[in-house]
């Protein structure tokens, strides 16, 4: 900040986030500090480069007053980034109803005894902001659990037991559904065997009782049924 008699200047270096064919602006703001009007003009050595708004004016007692000083768009960097192009603000006290067209080239000479003041301000290139990194959603490896938020605005958190412990209880249901699947197909086939035991012997009954002249007994043919029926209703 200039500590001048007349005003602070803050900055006393404009700094450009240098950009490629992008207009680029910055501010500086001046600061009367006596009970005078002051007057103020800017000047620089590349004024085709640089538009400033306003280039001159009144600062009244006491009070402050924002310039702004644009670059136009460039179409190539300058070696290594060193801008040479510089400021000059002068200052002067005015008398009290002076208006921002009242002030001349007159008004800033020393020669005719006004107090005129003048700061030197220099410019300098910066890196632009760099756009915040996108943060990835989801979880990641090493990241802690994350809660949820409901429609009423409640949070949830997640419980980190809670995967594991579903799966094994998934895992315990699959087992024991896999063992109740081989036990049937144990008996299914037991009985499989069976039926094929008791058509053998009813066909051995069948050629016995040809044989014979009496034929087939009454009880074996009951037996045989119900046999049947029990392996019919087991086979389902």
């Amino acid at each position: 900040m200039s500590t001048g008699e007349l005003l602070n200047i803050e900055p006393q270096e404009l700094q450009f986030p240098f950009e490629l064919k992008k207009q680029l602006s910055c501010s500086m703001q001046l600061q009367n500090k006596t009970d005078n009007h002051v007057a103020f003009k800017v000047k620089t050595t590349n004024p085709k480069k640089y538009c400033v708004r306003p280039n001159s004016g009144i600062v009244f007692p006491r009070s402050t007053c924002d310039v702004i000083v644009t670059m136009q768009a460039q179409k190539e960097a300058p070696p290594d980034m060193q801008c040479r192009d510089k400021f000059l603000l002068q200052s002067a006290v005015a008398r009290p109803g002076t208006s921002p067209k009242d002030i001349t080239p007159e008004l800033f000479n020393k020669d005719s005894g006004n107090q005129v003041e003048e700061c030197k301000l220099k410019v300098t290139y910066v890196d632009p902001p760099q756009p915040p990194s996108p943060v990835r959603e989801g979880s990641e490896e090493g990241s802690s659990p994350r809660g949820s938020i409901s429609d009423n605005g409640t949070v949830n958190s997640i419980d980190a037991n809670a995967a594991p412990r579903s799966f094994a209880e998934s895992h315990e249901k699959s087992s024991e559904t896999m063992a109740l699947i081989s036990k049937l197909t144990d008996e299914k086939n037991s009985a499989i065997q069976q039926s094929k035991r008791l058509h053998q012997e009813l066909e051995l009954l069948r050629r016995q009782g040809n044989k014979s002249s009496g034929g087939i007994p009454l009880v074996y043919v009951l037996l045989i049924g119900l046999l049947g029926l029990l392996l019919g209703y087991m086979l389902k």
